[in-house]
């Protein structure tokens, strides 16, 4: 007679219209009470017994999974529908256009299980070819993410993208900076437009793009001494800066007054002219009815003053204003510390690092005193001999 199994051995039995042995084992129970099964299959006997055992030395090890016929696509969604709560809605829908654009498309049909560090790998090296390295981190990133919120819901043992390392991909654009008479020509061509006093806060302020988008007019001090600006809040998830350095109070350059007294003007126009469709939120730089500009609104409006300045629209980005504005303080000879804390940066490194471009890269002045220490013979016997057809007689 055949000894039966005890409880928690699993079970084997034929399927006559699957002809393969079926090997199954409780492995817990839902909230409702129901059983948690786990099946497997051979076609022998003994290859069924082999990964019932199998499944059981995972159940003991704590290693069960419940997932065999959860996707990497399936793991993704669920990460973008509940992963991703308290983040800026622009981030959200960065994280959705990447993910369903090059994670879904490349890796969604993969069971997850069935996932390898040489799929990632692969996948990634494919990608390199057209994606710049940051991109190609952002989407390792969100893979990441995606499978440990699976596998910390027993869908898959483990994150193998943590085996993977990011590819050197494309080099992405390089920022840039405008020239004085570029952005003079920009300043010149912003007049008139709706983006005017934008353009001189960005230029003469450094302020980020946005920053500027949520500045309101109850941090905007005209009449001080001097005049001053607080870039107290961005339009990031919960109205706060980049960082806690980015809060930052400052003076401005008597352009930038005059051309918020006249957008003020203008704005009391408009909302006389929006009646009741206004809505107040205070903001400086607003819609035709009050509300918060859009990034793409501003970035099409800015193409068309790039153009109108001579400049070819496709090769410049509002944020690069803020480069423009870094660079032209290192050209007039600003310390570096000094442009750390206009710009809001930690420390003096961030700056060098995002900046090193449009930083200058010689320092002057150790030259410059060391020439007048150690002054050049001629320069010395030139001198003497300028001397003695001055001495008395």
């Amino acid at each position: 007679m055949t000894k039966r199994r005890s409880r928690g051995d699993g079970g084997l039995h034929w399927d006559e219209s699957r002809q393969r042995w079926i090997a199954s084992v409780t492995v817990g129970y839902t909230p409702a009470g129901k059983r948690i099964v786990k099946k497997a299959s051979g076609k022998t006997k003994t290859a069924a017994k082999d990964k019932l055992k199998q499944i059981i030395r995972d159940y003991e090890d704590g290693l069960v999974v419940s997932g065999a016929g959860y996707t990497v696509a399936d793991a993704v969604q669920n990460w973008l529908d509940y992963g991703l709560s308290g983040r800026d809605a622009a981030t959200v829908e960065k994280c959705k256009i990447l993910a369903n654009k090059h994670v879904i498309s490349g890796l969604g049909a993969r069971k997850l299980v069935d996932l390898t560090a040489d799929d990632v790998d692969r996948w990634l090296a494919d990608k390199s070819k057209d994606l710049s390295t940051r991109t190609l981190r952002e989407l390792r990133s969100i893979l990441v993410r995606s499978i440990s919120r699976a596998q910390a819901r027993d869908k898959v043992k483990r994150n193998v993208v943590l085996l993977c390392e990011i590819p050197k991909g494309k080099e992405g654009r390089p920022s840039k900076s405008l020239t004085l008479a570029q952005a003079e020509a920009v300043l010149k061509a912003s007049e008139g437009t709706a983006l005017h006093t934008y353009v001189v806060l960005s230029l003469l302020l450094g302020a980020r793009t946005e920053e500027l988008r949520a500045l309101t007019w109850s941090h905007v001090n005209l009449d001080g001494t001097p005049p001053s600006i607080m870039v107290w809040r961005s339009v990031r998830e919960g109205g706060d800066t980049k960082t806690k350095k980015s809060r930052r109070t400052l003076a401005m350059p008597r352009r930038c007054v005059d051309a918020l007294k006249l957008h003020r003007e203008r704005q009391d126009v408009a909302k006389k002219a929006a009646g009741d469709r206004w809505q107040d939120n205070d903001l400086v730089f607003a819609s035709k009815v009050g509300t918060e500009l859009d990034a793409h609104n501003v970035r099409r409006s800015f193409r068309a003053i790039v153009k109108k300045a001579g400049l070819d629209p496709k090769d410049w980005t509002p944020r690069e204003m803020r480069h423009s504005f870094v660079s032209l303080l290192s050209d007039s000879g600003m310390p570096i510390e000094a442009i750390s804390r206009l710009v809001g940066h930690r420390n003096t490194s961030v700056t060098e690092t995002v900046y090193r471009k449009q930083l200058r890269p010689v320092l002057l002045e150790g030259a410059e005193a060391m020439d007048n220490i150690f002054r050049p013979k001629s320069d010395t016997a030139h001198k003497d001999h300028g001397d003695s057809h001055t001495m008395p007689s």
